[in-house]
């Protein structure tokens, strides 16, 4: 292969059929550690939170999961074929300077998640060693006000970031054995938790009797729109950079029956945990508690609510490193592959990580929900629109992988853009664009139509749809050229 030194690195490099060796297992073993973790159970619980009853909130994450699926192992399939990350397989569409684009969308989006990840193994990192530790809850503020940082979680943040880049230092290879060793280990302590809710709760009726809040028709479907949105966008990013996993695949078979028996199954069963616990907490505590972190730390055992806090830094080390720092690890190469590898770019996503403030972003349930998650699946809808139709309806399946690494090749377009696809994101993204200032409060309910400010709440449906639809239409005549 021809590989342009500017747009090639050991880590961007098609991986050699010798060294795929994931089998369903892996995958299965991957969406498993990812899944349990505690964003999906805090997903689970603020869905009780704002105000749907158990099987409505089961119901919904399942849908979700289902229906973000397809387009995981859609793009999966591209993975698994050549052996490329994502960034390689979007300068297919985008070309090869303008795969830049989305996989800095990308990023950024996976910086957000790793921040917020760390910052709940940390603030579990916190809660237990204050009980070994007393001093560490009393120690005097030395952040400003305005950043609502007390000192010793912020301490703990900074031990568990620091785990988080030594295993950034020992690579991919590791990340595959932490996340097998969660998958055997997590389900345990998952059900661990359950049994405690059951019989705190004194039987499964008293929780599943909790009667839904939303009792009219529309109120409910005002809810459930945005909320199966977010749960969309939950793995949205994922979505887009399977690739960085298949590419390790030992055949398509693999792929996609290790994605259909671990990302739906886990994710509802974990879900319903959630919801079990928190349903449970309202009723033993007389108020909802929907994070496990919080909950853990009203155990009156420090042995036990020592095991609980390791259990969640075990998983969300493991979720952490493979979910968020895998693909910006790779993105942030494909900026300047001469300079950064793997490793920088993992460094590159922690320093982000810390800069976004996570403690403020998932603060609030609503927030996490209707902001966060619906946010930025607005912006990578499009993405995963274009990718789809590019590879499957305008290359039927068939790239060029000596072009790919060729800055004058088949994926040049015009000076390294594809003018087509970026036109078609801006398009994609623009029609979410007045709910989402709506939504943030920058204007008033009162200045776009009501009926544009709610297309928000299909933002992942509308961004991937309209971008896959359009971008085929205008891609067609040039590819038949």
């Amino acid at each position: 292969m021809n590989a342009n030194s500017a747009l090639s690195n050991a880590d961007l490099a098609p991986v050699a059929q010798q060294q795929r060796t994931w089998t369903t297992w892996n995958y299965a073993a991957l969406w498993i550690g990812m899944s349990l973790c505690i964003p999906t159970y805090m997903l689970a619980s603020s869905l009780i939170d704002g105000g749907m009853n158990w099987w409505q909130a089961i119901l919904t994450i399942f849908l979700g999961n289902s229906i973000v699926l397809l387009p995981m192992i859609l793009n999966g399939h591209a993975g698994a074929k050549y052996g490329i990350p994502f960034p390689v397989f979007a300068r297919a569409s985008f070309g090869t300077v303008g795969a830049n684009i989305p996989a800095m969308l990308r990023a950024i989006v996976a910086c957000g998640w790793f921040g917020i990840q760390t910052w709940i193994g940390g603030y579990a990192l916190y809660q237990m060693m204050r009980l070994w530790i007393p001093a560490l809850a009393t120690l005097r503020p030395v952040f400003p006000p305005s950043w609502t940082l007390e000192t010793g979680p912020a301490i703990c943040f900074i031990i568990f970031w620091g785990v988080n880049m030594l295993v950034v230092y020992y690579g991919v290879d590791s990340i595959k054995k932490l996340l097998v060793f969660k998958a055997l280990f997590l389900p345990l302590a998952a059900l661990a938790l359950l049994v405690w809710a059951i019989v705190a709760a004194k039987g499964l009726g008293p929780i599943l009797a909790t009667p839904s809040r939303l009792q009219s028709t529309p109120e409910f479907f005002a809810f459930f729109f945005p909320a199966l949105t977010g749960m969309v966008g939950y793995w949205a990013t994922l979505s887009l950079n399977i690739p960085d996993f298949t590419r390790y695949a030992v055949s398509q078979k693999a792929q996609v029956n290790g994605q259909i028996l671990g990302l739906p199954p886990s994710m509802t069963l974990f879900a319903f945990v959630g919801v079990v616990v928190t349903s449970a907490t309202t009723i033993v505590f007389g108020t909802t508690i929907w994070d496990p972190v919080e909950l853990a730390g009203r155990f009156e055992s420090k042995v036990l609510v020592s095991l609980a806090m390791i259990a969640v830094v075990l998983s969300t080390l493991a979720t952490n490193i493979a979910a968020n720092i895998v693909s910006p690890a790779n993105d942030f190469a494909h900026l300047w592959p001469a300079k950064i590898n793997f490793r920088i770019g993992g460094y590159i996503t922690g320093v982000i990580g810390i800069l976004i403030f996570p403690w403020k972003l998932i603060a609030d349930p609503t927030g996490y929900i209707f902001t966060w998650l619906v946010g930025y699946s607005s912006l990578l809808g499009p993405v995963g629109g274009i990718l789809i139709a590019d590879y499957y309806f305008i290359r039927h399946r068939e790239l060029s992988l000596p072009d790919l690494y060729d800055a004058r090749g088949l994926y040049s377009f015009t000076k390294g853009f594809n003018p087509i696809a970026i036109m078609v994101l801006v398009i994609g993204i623009a029609p979410n664009v007045p709910g989402f200032l709506t939504t943030v409060g920058w204007v008033g309910p009162a200045t776009f139509p009501v009926w544009l400010s709610n297309l928000y709440d299909y933002a992942w449906f509308v961004g991937f749809g309209l971008s896959g639809v359009v971008y085929g239409l205008l891609m067609k005549p040039s590819a038949a050229r």
